[in-house]
C-alpha cells in the first residue's frame, strides 16, 4: 500500500510542476524569440549603417550591400538569442546545471559579441563579391558563407589555447565537487 501511495504522490507533484514548467517555458520561449527578432533588426540597422553612413560605405559595392544585411541578421539574431539565455543561466540553476558565475557569464557574453563581429567581418568580405557578381548572386552566396562560417571556429582545438570548457572558468570547482560528491556517494552506498 505504501508503494501505491508513494507512486501516486510523485505523479501529483510532477503534474503540478509540468503545468507551471510549461507556462514558464512558453513565456521564456516567447521572450527569447522576441529578443532574437529585435536583435536581428538591430543587427540589420547596424549593418546598413556600416554600408551607407560610415567610413566603410566606399568599400561596400552596391551589389554587395545585402551581404552585410545577412551578416547583420546573423550577428544580431545570435546575440538576441544567446545573451538572454546566458543571463538566465546566471540567475537560475539546478542541481544538474549549477548557476553560471558572473565571470563566466561575462566571458560568454563577450564571446557571443565577438562571434557577431566575426560574422559581420565575414559578410563584409563576401560583400566584395558584389564587384564581380550581380546583387542576387552575391546575396545567395552570403547566406551560405555567413551561415556556415562558424564551422571553422568549431574545429579549432580551443583547449590548446586554454579556452576549453568555458563552463569551467569559475564553476569548475563547484561542478566537479558536486560530480565527485555524487560519485563518491554512489561508491559509498555500494561499499555499505
Amino acid at each position: 500500500m505504501s508503494v501505491g501511495s508513494g507512486a501516486g504522490k510523485p505523479r501529483a507533484r510532477s503534474s503540478g510542476r509540468s503545468v507551471a514548467g510549461n507556462v514558464a517555458f512558453g513565456a521564456g520561449l516567447l521572450l527569447v524569440l522576441a529578443t532574437m527578432t529585435l536583435g536581428g533588426y538591430a543587427g540589420v540597422a547596424l549593418a546598413l549603417g556600416l554600408a551607407d553612413d560610415s567610413f566603410l560605405s566606399a568599400a561596400v559595392p552596391d551589389d554587395g550591400r545585402n551581404a552585410l544585411v545577412v551578416g547583420g541578421i546573423g550577428a544580431g539574431g545570435l546575440a538576441g538569442l544567446l545573451v538572454p539565455l546566458i543571463l538566465f543561466a546566471a540567475v537560475r540553476g539546478t542541481e544538474e546545471k549549477p548557476r553560471t558565475g558572473p565571470g563566466e557569464a561575462l566571458f560568454k557574453v563577450i564571446g557571443t559579441l565577438l562571434l557577431g563581429v566575426y560574422l559581420l567581418l565575414v559578410s563584409f568580405v563576401v560583400a566584395q563579391l558584389g564587384r564581380l557578381l550581380p546583387e542576387g548572386a552575391t546575396t545567395l552566396v552570403s547566406v551560405f558563407v555567413v551561415g556556415f562560417s562558424w564551422m571553422p571556429l568549431a574545429l579549432v582545438p580551443w583547449e590548446r589555447f586554454g579556452l576549453g570548457g568555458v563552463q569551467g572558468l569559475l564553476g569548475t570547482s563547484q561542478g566537479t565537487s558536486r560530480g565527485r560528491g555524487r560519485g563518491q556517494g554512489d561508491g559509498s552506498d555500494e561499499s555499505h
